[in-house]
């Protein structure tokens, strides 16, 4: 593509025409004829890899406007801008012709949710017929194709602009109806999704996470960046049980919203709500006609994920019948997802790695758990510290017994973690032990169980990995259990 068409509508100047085959800010990816954009990040410069760049062929680069009297005398075409990173979602929807304005595309925001919701979502479309490309925490899914590993262990629930529409037109190209995409505020944030056409939004609620020197400077920045979404849409979704959900909607006065709840009115309410080990039930009003909901994932938080999936699928005109039968059936990986074995152990993996989802967690399986409930947990590292008792408390609260354990410590001491996780359960308990080996947790935690006890393992979930450093270690709790048990 030319260099005009790519920087159609944009500040940049081309002088020179040339024809390029792909844009990357990767060094490592250059091929010939290739444009190389120069990111500066939070942790590395794309400035300093531009030489890598050019001697893997790179014929252009794009470059920040104050630093163009470093690279001016460049034998390749040198562009600048104010800013690469915020640009470059605008240059990947133009490089890829805006594939989002060819598919029905359905972002979900919010901190807790946004994956089942997804998965829900998907399974509903699935099974009335249509094909569906899926963006999110755990894969990325064209149909029922899984994109590759690199991209899902790559620790970003929503990947760079030039990536993502990369995605969205390979799901155009293979004919998808529609495209699901869990959006996170850092990718609002630094421009990711700049350029998409979203035929509607969804904000499932708000609670503390993600407030670092590398994500947001406090919840406000957060909840701001969050409600980016419904600039990007006139049409949204949300739940209005929460209060950030309530204050949305007078926000943003450009987009139609239509509301769920549990206590709240609202335009679709569930009401009977019955919740087991196995099962969640609720009615509510699907299609003009009340009906009885029925879903494989036990807790509370799964009918307010329910809801924004049923509030979805009616915008888009699905048939109650699909509706009904899809959510029956959805599964979700790492969402309170339970082992299956023979050794009769309840044994649950959770994503929940905050304080609000370890509470939720842990108050869903206390509700209908006869035994004890055995809870395995960390903290991660690089994130804010202060959350780290509080969490504690929650489990050393809610929990009969706590195992204080690692989740991504990155360069953080795991023990350090562990302590300042003790703090908390201290203050409530003296149920518990510090295993820093998240192996031997596991371990201990089914050495405990006893029939009628929940085993639950949380903040990793999905994962497949352990971030020790800025090293991905193989970790798969799921497979840890299995292999103990089969002993």
């Amino acid at each position: 593509m030319l260099l005009s068409k790519i920087f159609k509508e944009t500040d940049v100047k081309v002088t020179n025409d040339i024809d390029i085959k792909h844009i990357t800010f990767d060094s490592r990816k250059v091929e010939k004829d290739y444009m190389f954009i120069a990111i500066n990040g939070f942790e590395k410069d794309g400035h300093k890899f531009i030489s890598s760049a050019i001697s893997n062929g790179a014929s252009a680069i794009l470059i920040d406007e104050n630093r163009y009297d470093e690279f001016k005398d460049l034998d390749v075409e040198v562009l600048t801008a104010k800013d690469t990173r915020s640009i470059m979602g605008k240059l990947a929807c133009n490089f890829y012709d805006n594939p989002t304005k060819e598919i029905k595309l359905i972002g979900i925001t919010g901190t807790k949710g946004k994956t089942t919701t997804s998965f829900m979502v998907k399974k509903i479309l699935e099974d009335s017929g249509k094909k569906v490309g899926l963006i999110g925490t755990v894969a990325c899914y064209i149909g029922d194709e899984m994109l590759g590993s690199d991209r899902t262990d790559s620790g970003r629930t929503t990947p760079e602009a030039l990536e993502l529409q990369e995605m969205f037109r390979k799901m155009v190209d293979e004919k998808c109806e529609y495209a699901i995409m869990e959006v996170s505020s850092q990718s609002i944030k630094l421009g990711r999704v700049d350029g998409c056409n979203f035929y509607l939004g969804l904000f499932t609620n708000l609670s503390e996470d993600h407030i670092s020197p590398h994500e947001h400077a406090n919840m406000e920045e957060y909840f701001e960046c969050k409600a980016g979404l419904f600039d990007m849409t006139n049409k949204g979704i949300v739940n209005v049980d929460d209060i950030k959900g309530r204050e949305l909607i007078d926000l943003k006065p450009n987009c139609k919203f239509k509301t769920y709840s549990i206590k709240n009115d609202s335009d679709k309410r569930a009401s009977n709500i019955n919740i087991t080990n196995e099962l969640t039930t609720f009615n509510v009003n699907i299609n003009g006609k009340e009906e009885l909901v029925k879903i494989s994932i036990p807790g509370e938080f799964t009918v307010y994920n329910a809801l924004g999936a049923i509030s979805i699928c009616e915008e888009l005109n699905i048939d109650t019948k699909y509706i009904l039968d899809g959510l029956k059936e959805v599964r979700v990986p790492g969402r309170s997802e339970l082992v299956n074995n023979d050794k009769g152990l309840t044994v649950m993996i959770d994503y929940a790695h905050s304080e609000d989802s370890l509470d939720n967690i842990l108050r869903a399986v206390k509700s209908y758990t006869k035994g004890r409930i055995i809870c395995v947990f960390g903290a991660p590292g690089d994130r804010d510290a202060r959350k780290r008792p509080k969490m504690g408390k929650i489990s050393g609260t809610l929990a009969d017994f706590t195992i204080i354990s690692s989740d991504n410590p990155k360069y953080d001491d795991p023990m350090q973690i562990a302590k300042e996780i003790e703090k908390g359960v201290k203050e409530v308990t003296d149920q518990y032990i510090i295993i820093t080996d998240r192996k031997k947790a596991v371990e201990y935690a089914l050495d405990m169980a006893k029939k009628d006890d929940l085993v639950l393992l949380a903040g990793k979930g999905h994962e497949t990995y352990q971030i020790v450093g800025d090293k991905k270690v193989p970790f798969s709790e799921k497979e840890i259990v299995i292999n103990y048990l089969n002993k």
